[in-house]
């Protein structure tokens, strides 16, 4: 009898061990934060809870709602696509795909959103916050249609086309100042030709120093000139004083 009471016992611990192994009891934390509004410390419950239990969708949604909250739509609409995913009743992907609209709103992919919002209307015709969300979606859709790729490709050739007329421009302008540049070093030099011409009246242009050659070679003649002159007449001079020279005193 004692034998049988230790075994229920045994096998009592033991099914209360795997209980509470299976019990998620990060993702009530997760709620607590969220609720005080500390997202988050509620995003890393919720990514750990999702990590132990990714079948079930509540931690993906719930942590999809964290990411939203800090401005993150788009990394919240992939955990709201795992929570459609894996989620089993209507009333979940009602709301995981009506929150995905919401981000898909936020980005302006007015198309996508539509599509999500009528998702949730699948599984839920009857909730009215969906429905306004829905034809605000289609109206702005229609305010605002996306572009096929034929005018994505007259935009992306319209923009090339700007580009390489603002560099024709840019270079058709650099042409034009170097040439005025040109020009006016052409007319200056052109200016300067003339002044030296009525300067000089015809004469040989003059030396970086300000001489030309030619009065050089005058001037030097005539030192050479006027020095042969001098020497000559000291000549004439010591020949007709012609002085003695003295006898040296022994």
């Amino acid at each position: 009898m004692k034998r049988l009471l230790i075994y229920f016992l045994l096998l009592t611990s033991f099914f209360a061990n795997a209980q509470k192994k299976n019990k998620d009891i990060t993702l009530p934390e997760g709620n607590e934060a969220f609720a005080e509004k500390k997202y988050t410390d509620a995003e890393a419950d919720y990514r750990i809870s999702q990590s132990k239990f990714p079948k079930k969708a509540i931690a993906s949604y719930n942590l999809g709602n964290s990411i939203y909250r800090q401005k993150q739509a788009a990394e919240a609409k992939f955990q709201f696509a795992k929570a459609i995913k894996v989620a089993k009743s209507k009333a979940d992907k009602h709301k995981a795909f009506h929150n995905l609209g919401n981000c898909l709103m936020t980005e302006k992919n007015y198309e996508s959103a539509v599509e999500a919002y009528k998702n949730a209307l699948r599984n839920n015709p009857n909730d009215e916050e969906t429905r306004y969300n829905f034809a605000l979606a289609k109206k702005m859709l229609e305010n605002n249609p996306p572009k096929s790729e034929d005018d994505k490709n007259k935009n992306k050739d319209k923009n090339k086309d700007k580009k390489e007329d603002k560099k024709d421009q840019d270079n058709k302008d650099k042409n034009d100042k170097d040439k005025d540049k040109n020009d006016q070093k052409k007319e200056g030099d052109k200016d300067k030709d003339q002044q030296d011409k009525n300067n000089n009246n015809g004469q040989p242009k003059p030396q970086p120093g300000g001489i030309s050659k030619e009065r050089i070679q005058n001037m030097l003649d005539a030192v050479n000139n006027e020095e042969k002159k001098i020497q000559d007449k000291v000549n004439q001079q010591k020949v007709r004083v012609n002085p003695k020279k003295p006898e040296k005193d022994w």
